[in-house]
């Protein structure tokens, strides 16, 4: 199940992934100094990370759905596994969303209030961990972007049909 969506070789998806999840985490922080210092400095960063996570999440979003669409067989574990990964990021990029859709007049002059900020943005945080921990399954258990020997592409199907969703330890005897 090697990526559809490739640079010279290299899945793309995983190449930008990481922006968002900095983004994200660096909004987070930006709200929780902002909530703690009253500082405008700290929104204003909470909001530009804040448009570069939801750009970025975008953006990453578009070959992850390419190799979820095209290069997960359709009846393997990893369609579902996928599709909850990709459910969890879109779920973190509404949520993300929103807030910006929120803060972003609040550009220069002090947001009335910045308890929304952080929920929407802890809550996007741990979507975008969840997520994580299924994209590294994808990765781990199904090899999903992972580029296999001969050896491993005949014993493939064998993995692929002994790996399920919350049973990612079980091994065939």
């Amino acid at each position: 199940m090697y990526s559809k969506a490739t640079v010279a070789g290299h899945p793309v998806h995983p190449m930008l992934v990481g922006f968002p999840v900095a983004c994200y985490t660096g909004t987070l922080v930006g709200f929780a100094v902002y909530a703690a210092s009253g500082d405008q400095f700290w929104l204003n960063l909470a909001i530009a990370l804040n448009v570069a996570g939801v750009g970025s999440a975008l953006l990453a979003a578009l070959p992850g759905f390419v190799d979820w669409a095209f290069g997960i067989p359709r009846s393997s574990a990893a369609k579902t596994v996928g599709l909850a990964h990709a459910s969890l990021n879109v779920i973190a990029l509404a949520l993300f969303a929103v807030s910006l859709g929120t803060y972003v007049t609040h550009w220069n002059g002090p947001a009335t209030g910045v308890t929304l900020g952080l929920a929407f943005t802890s809550a996007g945080v741990a979507c975008t961990l969840a997520a994580g921990f299924l994209g590294w399954m994808l990765v781990q258990d199904y090899h999903v972007g992972v580029r296999l020997t001969p050896t491993q592409e005949r014993d493939e199907l064998a993995v692929q049909n002994v790996h399920r969703i919350g049973d990612h330890r079980r091994h065939a005897a």
